[in-house]
């Protein structure tokens, strides 16, 4: 049989890894959908919902049906690329194949932005719903709790951790589908509070700006799902495995979010121009709604879940962002130290992930203020480190032709397509996080270009 010079290449490459990254193959489909909707979390926009009903004029289910959307090209790409490098470093990997190794360079220090700093978003929202329980307890000594538990798990190793994940997301579905039903009975006892198609159209006005507005807040609660891909040389059963969990926990993602939004919208007791007007009701929005309409005993259960399905969505976000600095690091982009294992955990890079994850979520824990830098941060890296994926799906297929003709429809329009709406979502975010996005990427050339002078010297 005639092998192509990708397939030869991708051979040699996975030949070279297997010798010498000391990562072990354990992880099937199920722990790879545990990870993935760990780290999105099964109720992700009850921290947001709040902020997503006022910015969308009320059409917050419509808001992730396009974010889902939105996503789903990425998604797609992601799956096309896990094939082509079945390797740790996510989109670090896959924008060195498809675009070379600046552009690769580029992807991953774009992405440690998502992937080193999420995880501190996620610790913070337990922190905040702990405090909400037990208000004795400040929420950064709670953060910080979160923190060493679930560092601790990680350390232990990949799956181990996805044992207890499972538990976890049991736990948080099963809440969820509670919150469901009891909205359900709620709803069609006493009636909706707003109109049935509100949750779609807007409670006053439509406003297609509004909506794509919201969009990119509302991306937040899916990053994640694309932290699967780094864990491709953990999996048994090869890269399809891989993309499979990718698009299947995006879809499923999708589903949760829009039943959600679109349920506890009806039950929002307050406008979405109430909401808007007092920015303060915002974060408790979602609680407030299920406390008001079906009880406290509900609001109590539901911030425990988010409580703890919050700090095990870092334990995730963690682990992806250990396995980004190694992948980096193995290609000589970070000190090639945090590239060593310890009985197939890279101990290293999780330790300094954690540390800086430590660090951002105390600080903000202790800031009014700290959520919304946080989350300011998070998505503009996300979204830049998405837009040279969807590049490096064209580089490799379209004009590389690595495996052969391209698909047109597949390797051309849909990656072509996926990048303009994240440019316009990019356009449409907070100008903080334009701003942050543009200094971090600079820093991020200044440190390629010092590492192409030391190299050629």
């Amino acid at each position: 049989m005639i092998r192509t010079v990708a397939e030869t290449e991708r051979m040699a490459e996975e030949a070279q890894v297997a010798e010498h990254t000391g990562l072990r193959r354990n992880l099937g489909f199920r722990d790879l959908v545990v990870y993935g909707l760990l780290f999105i979390a099964p109720m992700a926009p009850v921290g947001v919902f709040g902020t997503l009903d006022a910015k969308s004029h009320g059409a917050v289910a419509l808001v992730y049906v396009v974010a889902t959307v939105a996503m789903a090209f990425t998604a797609y790409s992601y799956a096309q690329m896990v094939r082509v490098a079945p390797l740790a470093g996510s989109v670090f990997t896959y924008a060195r194949k498809g675009l070379g190794d600046g552009p690769g360079f580029i992807a991953g220090w774009m992405a440690m932005l998502d992937y080193m700093l999420i995880p501190a978003v996620a610790y913070l929202f337990s922190g905040i719903a702990m405090e909400a329980l037990i208000p004795a307890v400040d929420r950064w000594v709670w953060t910080g709790i979160a923190v060493v538990i679930t560092t601790l798990l990680n350390l232990w190793g990949v799956r181990a951790a996805a044992r207890v994940g499972f538990a976890v997301l049991a736990m948080e579905i099963v809440v969820l589908l509670t919150f469901m039903v009891s909205a359900v009975v709620v709803l069609v006892r006493d009636g909706a509070r707003r109109d049935w198609w509100s949750p779609l159209t807007g409670d006053t006005s439509f406003s297609t700006a509004a909506v794509v507005g919201a969009v990119s807040v509302a991306v937040l609660s899916y990053l994640g799902f694309d932290a699967i891909a780094s864990f491709a040389e953990e999996v048994t059963g090869g890269s399809a495995k891989v993309a499979r969990a990718v698009l299947f926990c995006l879809a499923l993602a999708g589903v949760l979010f829009v039943a959600q939004t679109y349920l506890v919208a009806l039950l929002e007791p307050l406008s979405s121009a109430e909401l808007a007007a007092d920015p303060a009701k915002q974060g408790s929005a979602f609680y407030d709604a299920v406390d008001v309409s079906v009880g406290t005993w509900l609001h109590d259960l539901v911030a425990v879940s988010k409580a703890i399905g919050a700090a095990f969505a870092a334990l995730a976000g963690q682990a992806a962002a250990g396995r980004l600095l190694f992948a980096m690091a193995r290609e000589r982009r970070m000190p090639h130290v945090l590239a060593r294992t310890d009985s197939g955990v890279p101990r290293l890079a999780l330790l300094l992930a954690a540390a800086v994850t430590m660090v951002a979520a105390v600080w903000a824990a202790q800031r009014d203020d700290g959520l919304d830098h946080l989350v300011s941060v998070v998505d503009i890296g996300a979204l830049t480190a998405f837009v040279l994926l969807h590049a490096s799906v064209v580089g490799w297929f379209a004009v590389r032709r690595m495996e052969g003709p391209p698909h047109w429809l597949r390797h051309v329009v849909m990656p072509v397509v996926g990048a303009v709406i994240l440019v316009a979502v990019i356009v449409e975010a907070a100008t903080s996080a334009q701003i942050v996005g543009v200094v971090w990427l600079g820093v991020g050339l200044v440190v390629l270009a010092v590492q192409g002078t030391t190299r050629r010297a």
